[in-house]
């Protein structure tokens, strides 16, 4: 059996200070892997840059220069981490045999993907790596993400719990991913859909290797809102039984005020009415929200537009 072509896949935004460092520390686990026979020579690592403003683009060519293995594309501008990673997938999935998508801080463990390699060699198409824990978040940043987690299951998505990016996906694992078109990328509910044997490798994070997290609690937040929206329905299921008890509420208040009314018992209430007029409006308001949210995805899928647009590529 003839050796693997491993494509090590890194997104990258505003990454100039990270770049030299981590793709060091993956050419040097290249040669390793190659050494031990594990991956084939020709493997390589592919830099995804995503209209950066700072010289990510230029440290990726200078890298290229200095090793032919270092591969690269620039999207024409900036378009999101997930479409970055997707634009770095599609690009090796036909020179390559499995791809590993990494974020360029290394704070998910470069370790781990000789495991994903090994995983691969039995026969798995698609290698999850999940943090083996938390210990090292601090409180607020741990509950939130379980937060994240929870909140999504219970919203009915079906994602690896603790499992970011960092994953091997096999050329054909690729291939079928290639035929989701949504433009809402949501790749860590997408991904799990495809199917196909798959294994889970787990890890320890680290801290950054340079530069500063690009995932702040705001874009976490938008982040889960367009998981949620992009793959379940259950949020306007939410809102029709919230109708519905409100509903039922209504009857039984209709009931009282009726027989209050015919037993010459009412008093002016400005109070109740005011809290019910407050309550009843946010509930509205709330609910509109999150079905404009459905047809502002709706809007943007039927125009078909183009997900990203590679402006350079380096290959040879």
């Amino acid at each position: 059996m003839s050796l693997p072509v491993i494509a090590i896949v890194i997104p990258c935004y505003n990454e100039e200070e990270a770049l030299p460092i981590s793709v060091a520390r993956l050419t040097e686990l290249l040669d390793r892997m190659s050494a031990e026979e594990l991956a084939s020579p020709e493997s390589y690592i592919m830099c995804s840059n995503d209209g950066s403003r700072d010289r990510t683009w230029n440290v990726i060519t200078e890298l290229h220069a200095a090793d032919k293995r270092v591969k690269g594309i620039s999207l024409a501008h900036n378009r999101g981490h997930q479409y970055a990673l997707l634009a770095g997938l599609m690009a090796v999935r036909d020179r390559c045999d499995a791809a590993i998508s990494i974020d360029a801080d290394l704070q998910d463990d470069p370790e781990a993907i000789v495991k994903m390699v090994q995983e691969f060699r039995k026969g798995k198409e698609i290698v999850y790596g999940v943090r083996s824990s938390r210990a090292s978040d601090t409180w607020f940043k741990r509950t939130t993400a379980h937060g994240f987690y929870s909140f999504q299951k219970m919203m009915g998505l079906n994602t690896i719990y603790d499992h970011a990016d960092y994953r091997l996906m096999s050329n054909r694992a690729l291939d079928m991913l290639s035929d989701y078109g949504e433009s809402n990328l949501f790749l860590r509910g997408i991904i799990p859909q495809i199917g196909l044997d798959t294994a889970v490798v787990t890890y320890e994070r680290h801290e950054r290797v340079a530069g500063e997290s690009k995932y702040p609690l705001a874009k976490m937040l938008s982040f889960s809102i367009d998981g949620i929206t992009s793959f379940s329905s259950k949020p306007i299921r939410i809102i029709f039984m919230v109708g519905l008890i409100l509903l039922l509420i209504d009857i039984g208040v209709a009931v009282y005020v009726l027989s209050a009314y015919f037993a010459h018992k009412t008093i002016s209430g400005w109070t109740s009415i005011m809290m019910s007029v407050w309550f009843l409006g946010s509930i509205i308001l709330m609910s509109i929200g999150i079905v404009g949210e459905y047809i502002g995805k709706i809007f943007i899928e039927v125009k078909h537009r183009p997900r990203f647009a590679v402006r350079d590529a380096l290959w040879d």
